[in-house]
């Protein structure tokens, strides 16, 4: 598995002085997503390089569900989360629950409020967020900052007995309202909620906020080395107030890292989830969602993220990562490992007139060109092939090397043919073509050594069967989701050509027995995985990547 880089990033620098020093004797790191949506790219990031360090310094890695949040959790995302992080390759070494620590959080609580700490807040949320002040003016005290410890311990229990309505008051930390620190001024760390838990059921009616309760579960797994993305920075003095103030059984240390930023790529659950719940994608595995299910349904492999997580590497400032780099790594992997088929998306018809009647040829191809040991295919060819639309242009272009009147091409592991009519619909529609094949190329050499150009890619139709194609380009049209004009929406910027579906393609008749997921490279077309609803009555494939590769001939010419 990919863990290692060149040189160590920052956090293995310092992962390497804790335990050089004494300091840390068994790194425990923890991957800790919320369970209301599925897993996105970045979390890949996340996932591979907390994993990836327990595996290169001999630690442990949790899986942990930071399920605090009843109103917007669901047991199927916690499946999709353990399936993702598994399929991406990782084991974890314990599995958690933050709503397994909900006794002990409660107690911590308490702990707070008798060391005067804490107080219940009956003002409003509206009220709360506009005495919290500005960065640049202080907060104002609220004016229940004053209660008494056993009044504060009175309402607290009261609270968390279900006496009170949903937002009639909070639990807040007493820290300081005049922080220059917003996070520090007096946040609220409980909040009523009278809503079933996904595991709890109704035991609850208040759970704790996210700050309040992060580092406590770090604390409580024996977490060394909490890493999360830079958002959480100016959260890591709350974070260490907590640990600090009550009796915790261990002192995690926060560190953060830059999330990844993708080009042409949105990674915000909530409007992932707008994009769902509004049908504008087919579902959180849609190919074209930045979901691992989505890469995954779209024919990436575990070992290509993985690779693509550690090549950007682990920085401590905010980048732009180019999605081609992540084309890149699975085109350069599918190239290796895909058989080749051939796929003719849209056809056209040719009859080869000079092929004997009722003659079937059997052809024999590779595999797979960059493994010997793919072996070779059976091809059968006739009478009547089809190949694309586009390979044939009766008025042809400079630079143009496909079939034209009178321009002779090979047919690929097959013949050379010359193009001699053109039949066209009452449109003007190029509908047919008649050509003859020089019945002495067998294999798609001339006998007499003359050059031709144009390779083309065919079926034929005694043994082509009908296919479903998807084909998919980036959902949104905007290289920087996050530089949108002022007064648009994310929404404004979604691809009408992002997914395009071709019901009438043409492909190889051993295409028929592709088993979803299964990866193939489509000649001349690119690399495709067969869907999850494909059978052998109608075969579907997504496309991956095209083959073109514009990040590899960027890196070449620098």
């Amino acid at each position: 598995m990919e863990t290692e880089n060149k040189s160590l990033n920052f956090l293995e620098e310092i992962i390497t002085n804790d335990i050089e020093s004494g300091k840390t004797k068994l790194l425990i790191t923890r991957f800790p997503p919320e369970p209301n949506g599925y897993l996105h790219i970045g979390h890949a990031k996340s996932i591979c390089l907390n994993f990836g360090l327990a595996i290169k310094f001999n630690g442990k890695c949790n899986l942990r569900f930071d399920d605090t949040n009843p109103v917007k959790e669901e047991d199927e995302y916690v499946l999709s989360i353990k399936e993702d992080v598994t399929w991406l390759g990782f084991e974890w070494s314990k599995l958690c629950y933050a709503s397994d620590y909900f006794d002990q959080f409660y107690e911590w609580a308490v702990e707070l409020i008798e060391n005067d700490k804490a107080y219940v807040d009956d003002q409003s949320s509206d009220e709360i967020r506009k005495n919290r002040g500005t960065l640049t003016e202080a907060g104002t005290d609220s004016p229940f900052r004053t209660r008494s410890i056993k009044e504060n311990l009175d309402l607290f229990e009261r609270m968390k007995n279900g006496e009170f309505d949903e937002g009639f008051c909070v639990l807040r930390a007493k820290i300081d309202m005049s922080s220059s620190n917003l996070n520090m001024r007096d946040p609220v760390i409980y909040r009523i909620l009278k809503r079933e838990h996904h595991r709890t059921g109704n035991k609850w009616c208040i759970y704790p906020m996210y700050d309040f309760a992060h580092g406590f579960e770090d604390s409580i797994e024996g977490i060394t080395h909490s890493i999360c993305t830079l958002e959480f920075q100016d959260h890591r003095p709350l974070y260490d107030w907590f640990i600090d103030n009550v009796s915790v059984p261990s002192v995690p240390r926060q560190y953060e890292f830059a999330r990844l930023n993708l080009t042409y790529t949105l990674m915000s659950k909530r409007k992932l989830l707008e994009l769902v719940s509004n049908n504008v994608v087919t579902g959180w595995d849609d190919p074209r969602m930045p979901t691992i299910s989505g890469f995954r349904a779209r024919g990436y492999t575990p070992s290509s993220i993985r690779r693509f997580c550690n090549e950007i590497g682990v920085a401590r400032t905010e980048s732009m990562v180019e999605v081609e780099f992540l084309h890149h790594c699975i085109r350069e992997e599918l190239n290796k490992e895909s058989n080749r088929a051939m796929a003719v998306l849209r056809p056209l018809k040719v009859i080869i007139d000079n092929w004997p009647d009722n003659v079937v040829d059997e052809l024999s191809a590779e595999n797979n060109p960059e493994n010997p040991e793919a072996g070779t295919r059976k091809l059968k060819i006739g009478k009547t092939i089809y190949i694309e639309q586009t390979d044939f242009m009766e008025e042809p272009v400079k630079g143009f090397f496909r079939l034209s009147p009178g321009k002779e091409v090979r047919l690929k592991s097959a013949y050379l043919i010359t193009c001699n009519d053109v039949i066209k619909d009452v449109n003007g529609n190029v509908t047919e073509l008649h050509c003859s094949a020089d019945m002495d190329s067998r294999g798609g050499e001339a006998p007499d050594g003359r050059r031709v150009k144009g390779t083309l890619h065919w079926v034929w139709e005694g043994d082509a069967i009908k296919a479903k194609i998807n084909l998919y380009d980036h959902l949104f049209t905007l290289r920087d989701m996050s530089d949108m004009e002022e007064g648009k929406d994310y929404t404004d910027y979604l691809n009408p050509n992002s997914h395009i579906l071709l019901e009438e393609a043409l492909v190889e008749p051993g295409l028929a027995l592709a088993k979803p997921l299964e990866k193939f490279q489509f000649l001349r077309h690119g690399y495709f995985c067969a869907d999850k609803t494909t059978s052998q009555y109608m075969p579907v494939f997504n496309l991956t990547v095209s083959l073109k590769d514009p990040w590899g001939k960027k890196q070449q010419k620098r």
